[in-house]
C-alpha cells in the first residue's frame, strides 16, 4: 500500500510538471503572437527573443491570467522554478516585477531535454496522433460496470504503436507504455494497475489540447486528497493566517493548534505524546490524530512572531543581517512540527519543541527560501505547506535566519 501511494504521489508530481510545461509553452506562443517576445538591446548588447518582466506582469493582469501583480509574479516564478524561463544572464534566481530581461529556455536552446522531458514530449505527440486518427482507439468503453471516455485496452495501444512504427516490438511498446504511466501521462482507468499488454483499460491523464489558466498552476500541485480533514481557524481567508489540519474532528471544544509567539508561551499537553503545532501533518491514512490540549483554551492565528515585515529584496541585499542555513527534517508519525505563515517570503511562525523540526534546527522567524530544492520565496504559506505534505518524509529546507 505504501509503495502504491508513493508511486501515485510521484505520478501526480510528474503530471503537474507536465501541466506546467504545457502552460509555459502555450504562454510562450501567445507572447510571440503578441510581440512581447522580441530582440531587445541593453547596455550596448542585443538579447534575442526576450521579454521585459514588468511588461509581462502588465500583460498577465490585463489578460486576466492573474488577479493582481503579486500573483502574476508567483506564476512566473513557478515557471522559473520548473526551468521554463530564466534571466537572460542567469544572474537572478527570482523573477522581479521590474525592467529586467528574461527569456523562455525554448527560445535560446537551454531547455533541459532530459529523459523525463523526452518521454513527456513523446506522449504529447502520441496523444495528438491518436486524437486526430479517424479510427482512433480512444473510445467510450466499460470496465466493471463503469464507462470511461476516451479509454483504450493496453494491448490495443501496443498494436497501434507497432502499426505506426512507434515501437519495433511488443516488448519495446510495453516499455514505452510503462514509461508513459510512470511519467503520469497515462493511467489505469481506476488507478489500480500498472500497464500490461492485456484488456485492462487505460486513459491519458493529461488533455494536451486544453487551454491552461496560468493561475491554476499555483493550486494544481497541492490539492489535498484527505478525507475528514478540517481547517481550524477563524481567519481562513487572511493572507497571513496560519492553519492546522486535523485527521479527525476533536472530541471536545479544544483546538490542536497551539497559539504561540515564543516557546515560553507554549501550553503543556496532558497526553504523554508530543502535541504538534504542525500545519504540515503527514497525511497517510494510518497515522494517529493530533493530540489535544488541556482544558486551557487557545486561540488560532496568534500575532506574528516577526518584529517587522521583510521583503525578499531586503533579505538578499548585500550585507543583509541574515544567515543562510540548510536544514534536513525527517518527519515522524505526527508530522514535522512547524507552522509557516505569510507570503513573499514565508516564515516560521511556530515550532513544537519536541518535534523533528526543532531537532533539525528549525526556529521561529526563519524565512523559508527553498523546499526540497524548489524556490518558494514568492509562494504563499498554503502552497509551501502543500509542497511539504506531498513530498517525501525527509524535507530539506533552505532558510534565512535573521541575526539577533
Amino acid at each position: 500500500m505504501e509503495r502504491t501511494s508513493s508511486i501515485r504521489r510521484k505520478a501526480t508530481a510528474r503530471q503537474h510538471k507536465g501541466e506546467v510545461m504545457i502552460a509555459g509553452e502555450q504562454l510562450r506562443l501567445r507572447l510571440h503572437d503578441g510581440k512581447l517576445i522580441k530582440d531587445r538591446r541593453y547596455h550596448l548588447r542585443t538579447y534575442p527573443n526576450c521579454f521585459v518582466a514588468q511588461e509581462l506582469i502588465d500583460w498577465l493582469v490585463s489578460h486576466k491570467e492573474a488577479p493582481d501583480r503579486a500573483t502574476a509574479v508567483c506564476i512566473m516564478q513557478h515557471l522559473m522554478d520548473h526551468d521554463i524561463v530564466h534571466h537572460v544572464c542567469d544572474k537572478r534566481p527570482v523573477l522581479k516585477d521590474a525592467k529586467l530581461l528574461y527569456r523562455f529556455r525554448k527560445d535560446d536552446g537551454t531547455f533541459p531535454f532530459n529523459t523525463e522531458v523526452k518521454i513527456f514530449m513523446r506522449g504529447q505527440r502520441l496523444y495528438e496522433h491518436l486524437i486526430g486518427d479517424k479510427k482512433s482507439i480512444l473510445q467510450l468503453r466499460e470496465e466493471h460496470g463503469v464507462a470511461y471516455q476516451r479509454s483504450f485496452p493496453g494491448y490495443q495501444l501496443i498494436d497501434w504503436l507497432l502499426q505506426n512504427g512507434e515501437a519495433e516490438s511488443r516488448r519495446r511498446g510495453l516499455e514505452l507504455c510503462r514509461a508513459l504511466q510512470e511519467q503520469g501521462i497515462i493511467q489505469h482507468v481506476a488507478k489500480k494497475h500498472g500497464f500490461f499488454d492485456s484488456g485492462l483499460l487505460y486513459q491519458f491523464c493529461i488533455n494536451f489540447r486544453r487551454r491552461r489558466r496560468l493561475s491554476e498552476l499555483l493550486n494544481e500541485s497541492g490539492q489535498d486528497d484527505n478525507e475528514g480533514v478540517a481547517v481550524s481557524t477563524h481567519e481562513d481567508n487572511h493572507p497571513d493566517s496560519p492553519f492546522v489540519l486535523h485527521k479527525n474532528t476533536p472530541q471536545d471544544g479544544n483546538s490542536a493548534f497551539h497559539s504561540v509567539r515564543l516557546s515560553k508561551d507554549l501550553k503543556q499537553v496532558t497526553s504523554g505524546r508530543r502535541g504538534s503545532l504542525n500545519s504540515l501533518q503527514l497525511h497517510s491514512s494510518g497515522f494517529p490524530p493530533l493530540v489535544q490540549l488541556s482544558s486551557t483554551s487557545v486561540s488560532c492565528n496568534p500575532k506574528s512572531v516577526l518584529t517587522r515585515n521583510y521583503t525578499c529584496e531586503e533579505l538578499f541585499a548585500p550585507g543583509a543581517p541574515v544567515i543562510k542555513k540548510v536544514l534536513t527534517v525527517i518527519g515522524d508519525a505526527l508530522g514535522w512540527g512547524f507552522v509557516v505563515r505569510g507570503i513573499a517570503p514565508c516564515y516560521v511562525q511556530a515550532v513544537d519543541p519536541g518535534s523533528p523540526s526543532a531537532a533539525a534546527g528549525v526556529k521561529v522567524r526563519q524565512f523559508v527560501c527553498q523546499v526540497n530544492g524548489q524556490c518558494v520565496l514568492y509562494l504563499d504559506y498554503r502552497t509551501v505547506s502543500r509542497l511539504v505534505k506531498t513530498g517525501p518524509r525527509t524535507v530539506v529546507l533552505e532558510v534565512l535566519e535573521p541575526l539577533e
